[in-house]
């Protein structure tokens, strides 16, 4: 890129893209990140056109110009695109990934952590930048931009100035952490664990293990391999890296260890850490202490890059990222475990533990685990036994759900009903549902039981639930 300053602007696209670019048009701009949606596009932006299964993006990309973005990476010429700075190229996305990569080679100064693990990957990545923040100057973007769309965007919103990013890793199968790596170059890698998620896509767990181990495969033998002690396909991977090996856990081998876990609710928990002979009690504003894993990744992360063990620590008391996980209150005294975003079976035995911490009867609406292939059966079976076991209240909605239900009614739980539909869903909570009752609802996301959660707030807040015990007036009951 020459001896100027970096600097992310028309210049360095076109060097950056080289031979990929079929033309351009417009003045030279300085950008200030790069977007896909024109419902975040702004003063700066260099917008990405890309070809979609619902839309293309060429159809926007005027939109985006009159939302204030400054230029537009385009497949074809778009008319009312006139007043930003266009690139031309055969393939967007591809030209979007060689950006993604360039910029990250222009920046020799940035170290970047990569996460991965079939769950966790958001909440351990925003934990473990909040740790690193101590010391150095951390980006981390809130949402899961994981994939081979989000990570190219992750790296071209880091500024020319910032010491440590944090980017996590998804994948269907294998290949597609390796190429991540290709762009990101991390020096640091945490591997959280191994599940049946995308399994259906993924086609084995061999192949998911694979996948993941592609992390610890492409770090630099001065890099540092974070690895969960207690999962032991994740173990194994210390055998295939030349980075040096942290575990962590609650396993006695681990190097970053968590003992003597404790809830306090929606209050968050509280656990010893013990590091190297030294021992801190800690109590962590985040609810569930199922995040004790995700903490200790964080704390391994930021000892690795040279954070004190005493400003960890203190980090960890006053931890807070948003989780998928979100704790809230609905009218009437109920608390409300909205986990509406995704479900695979860790996550599900998660939240389900969370729920059987929290004081109050357990009520849950649970719903289909999907794309878990020949584990399907099995997953649901093992959902239904710890349901039965910790759900006072069951009711469940979708055909793998109903199977939740079976195996929770088998088990001895009479409370157990079956719905056809989210609006039957809606009813059957309003009718169902006392004051002091805390309520998980969760499914994956093509169910949208968010609407339930909505609709549900929505009947509760107008008074207009069915249930008479539910007092929602504010007044003593």
């Amino acid at each position: 890129m020459g001896s100027r300053a970096v600097a992310f602007d028309s210049r360095f696209v076109v060097e950056a893209l080289g031979e990929t670019l079929r033309g351009q048009g417009g003045t030279e701009r300085a950008f200030r990140r790069a977007v896909i949606d024109t419902r975040i596009a702004g003063e700066g932006d260099l917008f990405v056109a890309l070809p979609g299964e619902q839309s293309d993006g060429h159809l926007h990309a005027a939109a985006a110009v009159e939302a204030g973005a400054s230029g537009c990476l385009l497949g074809q010429i778009v008319e009312g695109t006139e007043a930003a700075t266009r690139f031309y190229v055969d393939n967007p996305l591809a030209a979007l990934q060689q950006l993604g990569a360039a910029w990250r080679a222009a920046l020799p100064e940035l170290e970047v952590v990569g996460v991965t693990g079939s769950v966790g990957k958001t909440t351990t990545k925003l934990i473990a930048a909040q740790f690193l923040s101590a010391r150095y100057r951390v980006q981390a973007h809130e949402q899961n931009y994981n994939n081979e769309i989000g990570v190219p965007l992750c790296l071209l919103e880091l500024r020319a100035d910032t010491e440590r990013s944090v980017i996590e890793m998804g994948m269907y199968t294998t290949g597609e952490i390796a190429l991540l790596c290709e762009w990101t170059r991390p020096r640091t890698g945490i591997v959280l664990n191994v599940g049946p998620v995308h399994l259906e896509r993924a086609g084995s767990m061999e192949t998911i293990a694979l996948a993941k181990r592609e992390l610890v495969e492409a770090l630099p033998a001065d890099g540092h391999a974070i690895l969960n002690a207690d999962d032991e396909t994740v173990r194994a991977m210390a055998g295939h890296t030349d980075a040096a090996v942290t575990f962590f856990g609650s396993d006695e081998r681990a190097d970053v260890r968590g003992v003597a876990v404790e809830s306090r609710g929606a209050s968050g928990f509280a656990f010893t850490l013990e590091v190297n002979g030294q021992r801190r009690r800690i109590a962590v504003p985040l609810p569930g202490k199922h995040l004790m894993s995700n903490v200790l990744a964080g704390i391994a992360a930021g000892l690795t890059e040279g954070v004190p063990l005493d400003e960890l620590a203190a980090a960890a008391e006053q931890l807070a990222v948003p989780l998928r996980l979100a704790v809230s209150e609905l009218p009437g005294r109920i608390t409300l475990l909205d986990d509406t975003y995704n479900s695979n079976p860790a996550s599900m035995g998660a939240a389900l533990s969370l729920l059987a911490e929290m004081p109050g009867r357990h009520v849950a609406l649970l719903g289909d685990m999907l794309e878990l292939g020949s584990e399907a059966e099995r997953a649901h079976k093992v959902v239904g036994e710890l349901a039965g076991a910790e759900v006072d209240v069951l009711l469940t909605i979708g055909e793998l759900g109903a199977r939740i239900g079976e195996v929770a009614r088998e088990g001895g739980s009479a409370d157990v009903t079956q719905l056809k539909t989210k609006d039957e869903a809606v009813r059957a909570l309003g009718e169902r549902l006392r004051p002091g009752d805390v309520l998980l609802v969760k499914g994956s996301n093509t169910l949208h039981l968010e609407t339930v959660v909505r609709d549900l707030r929505r009947e509760l807040e107008s008074g207009t639930s069915e249930n008479p015990s539910i007092n929602t007036s504010g007044e003593p009951g």
